[in-house]
């Protein structure tokens, strides 16, 4: 059996940065955590350096 553990995390965004995302997934049909799961996978950092998360 596979148990896979889910984090929830809430941040804020401007008017503009909401209204972006939420026509960018009108536009793609996508909803919005798929659309910003996809792009915290496609963030490329070395995981071995701390200073990356200053």
């Amino acid at each position: 059996m596979v148990y896979i553990i889910v984090k929830k995390i809430t941040f804020q965004l401007a008017d503009q940065e909401f209204e972006l995302l939420e026509s960018y997934c009108d536009q793609t049909e996508r909803g919005k955590t798929e659309v910003l799961r996809e792009l915290i996978r496609s963030l490329k950092i070395d995981l071995k350096s701390k200073d990356n998360c200053k």
